[in-house]
């Protein structure tokens, strides 16, 4: 039994690999603007919130489009993606599912809008949901991971986070939140209060608090 009041989830990277997705659709954008897209900057953009990756693409490929339009059409073209096949990451599945038997209250944090979170998370136990069209201030500000707490009805101080990226995890290390970091795509600093593992594969409910040394209140 884990001794958080909470666990609060990212999504894009670290439930869901849809990753390899939002890239695709950048490069499909580049390619029918005529323009050069390539992995530093995909990479560039991992765990930003749409708008600002909008604004990047928008500027980077030198396209008539705003940085709306940009994210309009990578939602459509994740939403059609994942309408066909969801790849999902190891073990986070099953480690959601073992702390909802434990009854812990789960929340999905993502900066994905709801129309690609909404698909996923229902199919999840969570209590609530936190998107990116939710929020004014995203990740890495605190925000997110603030009114998820809030939903919940607990202290995010008292919450452990699971993210991919550096913009996440600094969101949740800024709420106050323990923060379990599994890199994909991209690397992620140590810091206070934020423990790197390979994989949620195996990790159990009573795994998670171990990885802390700080108590946690009951």
């Amino acid at each position: 039994m884990t001794s958080y009041a909470a666990v609060l989830w990212d999504l894009d990277g670290t439930i869901v690999d849809t990753e390899p997705l939002w890239m695709a659709a950048e490069h499909e954008l580049a390619v029918q603007h005529g323009g050069v897209w390539t992995e530093e900057d995909a990479l560039e953009l991992v765990g930003n919130s749409l708008i600002t990756s909008g604004e990047y693409i928008r500027t980077k490929l030198g396209i008539d489009l705003t940085a709306e339009e940009v994210v309009d059409y990578l939602v459509e073209r994740l939403v059609t993606s994942l309408r066909d096949h969801i790849d999902w990451r190891p073990g986070a599945r099953e480690l959601i599912a073992a702390l909802d038997a434990q009854g812990v209250p789960q929340a999905l944090v993502t900066m994905s809008y709801a129309s690609i979170a909404e698909p996923v998370a229902a199919s999840l136990p969570f209590a609530a949901v936190v998107t990116g069209d939710a929020v004014t201030r995203p990740k890495p500000f605190p925000d997110p991971y603030l009114m998820a707490a809030e939903q919940l009805g607990v202290d995010a101080s008292q919450c452990l986070a699971i993210e991919d990226s550096r913009t996440g995890a600094a969101s949740a290390n800024a709420a106050g939140c323990d923060v379990l970091v599994v890199p994909h795509f991209v690397t992620v600093p140590a810091a206070d209060r934020r423990v790197l593992i390979p994989t949620l594969a195996g990790v159990t409910p009573a795994d998670l608090a171990g990885y802390f040394t700080r108590h946690i209140a009951p």
